[in-house]
């Protein structure tokens, strides 16, 4: 699995989205990654073991500016990625799909799914991190975030999963024009969401707010008590597994 070996979606504007690609019996599973992650993480390469052996189609990718896709992270928004989203959902798959998003991916999987009411059959979020420019950043902004906001436009958020991010002013006020919360969200295909008591950053109480807010009645949230954000131990794949695996199941 090398991303090197990564297929490559061409974007009108020039730019080229890398992903993998497994044909098989449907409906198609379309992973959707966090704010900063790639196609190579745990999740995502999970999930492609399970499609490989299941004979599943399934597509894993990385948004503009992430992992091998071109572009800069920096220049990237939420109406970028989201648009990366509907353009796999549009150009490389077909019938109905199921998006198992993580963290930015579980915002991303809704704001697709109501876009494309009559392609997204399913969701499957972990630790989904709607609205979280406003809702969770912009709240945790330090004065000196602020101090940089204000002076150079950007500034660097320390992660604890690999380098700083830089985050910009305009990355911030263009999240504001995609906020779902508090709902209702009109998504009404089978919803299901693991989420970890000891997350960090999305607070699971956050993440409530998505299933109390999504209107269709198939949600159902899972509490994992030991959970962190990455839910990536093999306990926390194979809950993501089974509920992909259900939610094919009931579409098939």
């Amino acid at each position: 699995m090398n991303p090197s070996a990564a297929e490559r979606l061409h974007q009108p504007d020039g730019h080229a989205l890398a992903f993998h690609r497994l044909r098989g019996a449907g409906p198609s599973v379309i992973f959707l990654g966090g704010f900063g992650s790639d196609m190579e993480g745990s999740k995502a390469l999970a999930l492609h073991a399970w499609a490989q052996s299941a004979g599943r189609s399934f597509i894993r990718f990385d948004y503009f500016g992430h992992g091998a896709s071109s572009g800069l992270f920096q220049d990237g928004s939420i109406g970028r990625w989201r648009s990366d989203v509907l353009r796999v959902v549009d150009a490389l798959s077909e019938g109905p799909v199921i998006l198992a998003g993580s963290s930015m991916g579980g915002w991303l999987a809704c704001l697709a799914a109501l876009a494309r009411p009559g392609r997204v059959a399913g969701l499957v979020l972990m630790a989904p991190a709607l609205d979280f420019t406003s809702a969770l950043l912009e709240p945790a902004l330090t004065a000196a975030d602020r101090l940089a906001l204000a002076r150079d436009g950007v500034f660097r958020r320390p992660s604890a999963y690999g380098a700083d991010y830089p985050i910009t002013r305009a990355f911030l006020e263009e999240g504001r024009s995609w906020r779902l919360l508090p709902g209702p969200i009109a998504i009404d295909g089978p919803t299901r969401i693991l989420q970890g008591a000891g997350d960090p950053d999305v607070p699971w109480r956050h993440a409530l707010k998505a299933a109390e807010a999504i209107r269709s009645p198939d949600v159902v949230f899972t509490l994992i008590k030991d959970g962190d954000h990455r839910l990536s131990r093999p306990q926390d794949l194979q809950r993501m597994i089974g509920a992909v695996e259900e939610l094919g199941r009931d579409l098939a």
